[in-house]
């Protein structure tokens, strides 16, 4: 069952907007479940428009990993937020919501590909640092997983511009 916004004034309805936000945003946060316990985790990603993809690497083993290989349904958030409204009690932000399911990778090559990616979207200068990066001796050894993004929604305070 899908749910409405109540402040329908405030939902972002263009996928285009909801795209930006994720473009735009350095983390998002997912919500996990396995065995009936939540679980969750912030992580660093890149965001691949075309394919409606969010890309993210991990260590070889741990929780969240745990987690995922059990149930790799997940619901996720990215927020933009620009801070307290100060004197309107409010606050400014931009957010979306998404499901999806969640596939690792493992190709060498394909997780180079995401490094790249990940290093271009984050990184202010990414030529000072993406050789080192997409060509560590590390990257085989990397999970690198992907959430296949099935619906998304977003809200955003009014004041907010996309």
């Amino acid at each position: 069952m899908r749910y409405h916004l109540r402040r329908q004034d405030k939902e972002i309805k263009e996928p285009e907007k909801l795209k930006k936000i994720l473009l735009e945003t350095n983390y998002v946060t997912l919500a996990l479940v396995k065995d009936g316990e939540p679980y969750l985790v912030t992580l660093s990603h890149a965001y691949d428009e075309a394919e409606n993809w969010i890309y993210f690497h991990s260590a070889s083993e741990g929780k969240k990993l745990d987690y995922m290989r059990t149930n790799p349904v997940v619901w996720g958030q990215a927020m933009l937020d620009h801070g307290y409204h100060k004197g309107q009690c409010s606050h400014l932000y931009a957010s979306v919501m998404f499901r999806g399911d969640i596939e690792f990778i493992e190709d060498t090559e394909d997780k180079r590909a995401v490094f790249r990616m990940m290093v271009n979207q984050i990184e202010p200068e990414p030529n000072s640092i993406i050789d080192r990066m997409v060509n560590s001796e590390g990257i085989p050894s990397t999970v690198v997983g992907r959430i296949n993004i099935e619906y998304m929604t977003g809200k955003k305070s009014a004041e907010v511009t996309l």
